[in-house]
């Protein structure tokens, strides 16, 4: 009677070669880390162009390797932003996936805050939990002197219904109070001072 070298459920997989490795629990996307380090700009230089690929994955295990080795948002220096976003967007408005788009956005006053936030929405994006996923572009976490930000993009600024729906299920993981607000991304290219056009 032959033996299983793998059973339902276990952790491992027997390979071709006999040795086993460990299951890899697939993700339903790819999605790219992304980091931008702001604070030495070099004269003349285009926004974006210290903009760097870190790293792609589509896995379980590679997320939480990944998130173990990678710095926390509140670990970097002043003026960097970095991003979780799905493979194949960049996180620019000139990108076509985001180029309709617009944000919702919250501030954090304390660091361990945007850790916690960061991760629980890190984990809700690659978890698919927002009934609206496909809407979702990424977040970006912008690491600044006076306040920190995170910012949930999307795809299409002016579905308010698909945008309500995003934004009520991001603050409900995130488990913020305040009101977060949303802009477009139109509107942030054109003024500086941008009012938001929806809040939950």
């Amino acid at each position: 009677m032959a033996t299983e070298t793998a059973t339902e459920g276990s952790a491992t997989e027997a390979t071709a070669t006999g040795v086993e490795k460990p299951l890899q629990h697939k993700l339903e996307r790819k999605w790219t880390f992304w980091f931008d380090n702001q604070s030495k700009p070099k004269q003349g230089a285009a926004w974006g162009s210290s903009l760097r690929k870190v790293y792609t994955f589509d896995t379980v295990e590679e997320f939480w390797c990944l998130y173990d080795q990678i710095f926390k948002p509140s670990k970097l220096p002043g003026n960097a932003d970095f991003h979780l976003f799905k493979a194949g967007v960049e996180p620019k408005w000139e990108d076509p996936e985001c180029a309709n788009g617009g944000k919702w956005s919250v501030t954090c006053g304390r660091k361990a805050i945007l850790d916690t936030i960061w991760l629980e929405t890190l984990m809700a994006l690659i978890g698919e939990q927002f009934d609206e996923a496909d809407e979702i572009c990424g977040v970006v976490a912008s690491v600044r002197q006076r306040q920190d930000k995170l910012a949930l993009w999307t795809k299409t600024a002016t579905n308010e219904a698909a945008q309500m729906s995003i934004g009520k299920k991001w603050k409900e993981i995130i488990d913020v109070t305040e009101k977060i607000t949303y802009s477009f991304h139109d509107d942030s290219r054109r003024e500086r001072s941008v009012k938001g056009r929806y809040n939950v």
